[in-house]
C-alpha cells in the first residue's frame, strides 16, 4: 500500500519540501527515528553479557513512558503521514498506533506489576504527562 501510494497514486515535486506540514513531517519522523533507535539501543543493553532477569529501563524518553520504543514509532509514522498528506500514510500511522499503543499500555502494567513502588510512579505508558 506504502510503496504503492509513494511510487504510482502520488507525485511529490521538489516544492513538496517547502511546504509547512512536509517539513513538521519530516521533522517528527527524524526525531521519532532517532528516538527509536536510542530507545532500541537502552534494551538491548539493560544486560551485561551473562546476566538474567529483567531491569527496569532509564535514560531517554523511559524517563517519561514505560514503551518508549512504541511511542517513538507511533511518533514516526505520524510525521511520515504528516508528511505525504495522503490516505494511505495516514493509514499506515492510524494502524502503527493501534497495533503497538495497547502493547505499550500492556508493557507499563507489567512492569508496575514486576517492579511495585521499586517502579517510578510519574512514568505514563505511551503519551508523556498524560497516558
Amino acid at each position: 500500500m506504502q510503496c504503492r501510494a509513494l511510487a504510482v497514486l502520488h507525485s511529490y515535486p521538489a516544492s513538496w519540501f517547502q511546504k509547512p506540514r512536509t517539513i513538521l513531517g519530516l521533522a517528527l519522523f527524524f526525531t521519532g527515528l532517532t528516538l527509536n533507535i536510542h530507545s532500541d539501543n537502552i534494551l538491548f543493553n539493560l544486560r551485561k553479557p551473562g546476566e538474567t532477569g529483567y531491569k527496569i529501563p532509564r535514560g531517554g524518553l523511559f524517563e517519561y513512558v514505560s514503551g518508549a520504543n512504541f511511542a517513538s514509532e507511533i511518533l514516526e509514522w505520524t510525521g511520515f503521514a504528516i508528511a505525504c498528506w495522503s490516505m494511505e500514510a495516514a493509514a499506515f500511522a492510524l494502524f502503527t498506533a493501534f497495533n503497538i499503543g495497547p502493547r505499550a499500555v500492556h508493557h507499563h502494567r507489567w512492569y508496575k506489576d514486576k517492579f511495585g513502588s521499586d517502579y517510578p510512579a510519574h512514568r505514563r505508558a505511551v503519551i508523556p504527562f498524560i497516558y
